[in-house]
């Protein structure tokens, strides 16, 4: 488990450096993330390890929100002044997310035979 989250954090640390080194707009994860990617779909596949390690990972995906949790109620002074513009654009993503996933749907199946 140990060489497959070093592994999964040396990605990371690689997108970071690229992030921050060539002033990207892109989360150094994100770069990290991609990288990854590709050098799975390279290979034909992750290792069971990486796999094993990665479920793991899964299992407790909820801690890793309590993070976020606590930064949003830092700023819950300026999420309040901003509550309207937030409400609205959540409404019209989830809308949106809906109608595309919708129109996906109805799309694939009348390709299925």
């Amino acid at each position: 488990m140990l060489p497959a989250f070093t592994l999964l954090l040396i990605y990371q640390t690689v997108g970071e450096i690229i992030a921050h080194g060539l002033d990207l707009p892109v989360p150094g994860p994100v770069i990290g993330m991609l990288m990854l990617f590709a050098t799975l779909v390279a290979r034909g596949g992750a290792p069971e390890q990486l796999r094993d390690t990665a479920n793991g990972m899964l299992t407790h995906l909820s801690l890793l929100f309590v993070p976020a949790g606590v930064g949003v109620m830092i700023h819950v002074e300026r999420i309040r002044g901003e509550a309207l513009p937030i409400l609205v654009s959540l409404i019209l993503s989830t809308a949106l997310t809906i109608a595309v996933t919708a129109l996906l749907f109805a799309w694939l199946r009348r390709r299925r035979p």
